[in-house]
């Protein structure tokens, strides 16, 4: 059974892009998660970006389908844009903030790196790709992150 996973990229005015620092980890991630059940997927980055962040969001794209093989999930990714609310730490996040691509934390989710680069790089293709190797817990439990 796959999991699904929807995660925003939401740019500031600066093209800067928004990451929340996690509670149950030492780690910043893009504002997303599952997809719920029954759940339109862009209905699902929308709820996830406001439970993540207290910012009212719009779907501006899909940027990317990104599958891992590994662990059996398929990550859908959109670039929305912030058109309410604000700004609010949460349960799920004790940190939120913008960072210049170059300025990303080191303890980012490493497959959250290249699919943002893919948006930056190449802003209007359509992103498919399969991304290999450890899930970011497993890196955690063997203290590479």
């Amino acid at each position: 059974m796959f999991t699904i996973g929807v995660f925003a990229i939401i740019f500031d005015d600066k093209n800067r892009i928004l990451f929340c620092h996690r509670t149950d980890y030492d780690l910043w991630n893009l504002p997303g998660g599952r997809l719920e059940k029954g759940e339109a997927p862009w209905k699902g980055v929308i709820r996830e970006a406001k439970e993540e962040t207290g910012l009212d969001v719009e779907v501006v794209k899909m940027t990317g389908i990104y599958s891992k093989p590994n662990t059996d999930d398929i990550v859908l990714q959109f670039v929305c844009k912030a058109i309410g609310g604000k700004i609010t730490l949460n349960e799920e996040a004790d940190k939120i903030k913008y960072f210049a691509f170059a300025d990303i934390p080191n303890n980012t989710v490493p497959k959250q790196i290249p699919r943002i680069k893919d948006v930056l790089d190449n802003p209007d293709e359509f992103h498919m790709k399969e991304q290999f190797g450890k899930s970011t817990k497993e890196l955690i439990k063997e203290g590479l992150l």
